[in-house]
């Protein structure tokens, strides 16, 4: 295995395109509707007023729709690889909200750009994670602050080996809890 890769590298954009979209789509807003709900009051609890967020791999952006109906003082900007996935977002977050394609190892935006970075069950998926670290604490300013939400086997250590990490409830039957790393800015 490449030292660059974690062992459980998963990023299939295809499966997120065309029928794939829309199905993750329908269970987005469905089966994990209550997820994200909790996970955006999480964020919100944390956000300080007037932040810009950035949402890695928002798929069909159901955390920034939440974000945007609990939290309308927030900046948000969505970015994932998946065109299918963007269009999504935009269509559900709605037209307060800047979604993009984009990669997490080579985010398109200028150092110290956001206050507070969110992923919600994509880590798991970044085909390298160790580029992605870096790339987080750049687009974040001084203090701001990046949550990871994600299964237990996503690459937590290669993302920040010391960040606090907590339990948290998804309100999902057969996956009750997550984990949330906390990254901190360079400062």
């Amino acid at each position: 295995m490449h030292k660059h890769q974690h062992r459980h590298q998963r990023n299939m954009p295809h499966v997120f395109a065309g029928r794939g979209s829309r199905i993750y789509n329908f269970f987005a807003h469905t089966v994990f509707r209550g997820m994200y709900r909790r996970l955006a009051r999480d964020v919100a609890a944390n956000a300080p007023q007037g932040a810009e967020v950035l949402d890695i791999g928002t798929g069909p952006g159901m955390l920034l729709a939440e974000l945007v109906r609990i939290r309308p003082d927030l900046r948000l900007t969505g970015i994932d690889l998946s065109p299918d996935m963007v269009a999504a977002a935009a269509r559900n977050a709605g037209p307060q909200v800047t979604v993009k394609v984009g990669d997490v190892t080579n985010l398109p935006f200028d150092d110290g750009s956001f206050d507070v970075i969110v992923s919600s069950f994509s880590s798991h998926h970044w085909d390298d994670p160790e580029a992605a670290a870096p790339e987080l604490t750049r687009v974040l300013r001084p203090g701001g602050k990046a949550y990871i939400y994600d299964f237990r086997f996503a690459p937590f250590d290669v993302l920040d080996a010391d960040g606090p990490r907590t339990r948290v409830r998804t309100g999902i039957p057969f996956f009750p809890r997550c984990i949330r790393l906390t990254v901190s800015a360079n400062v």
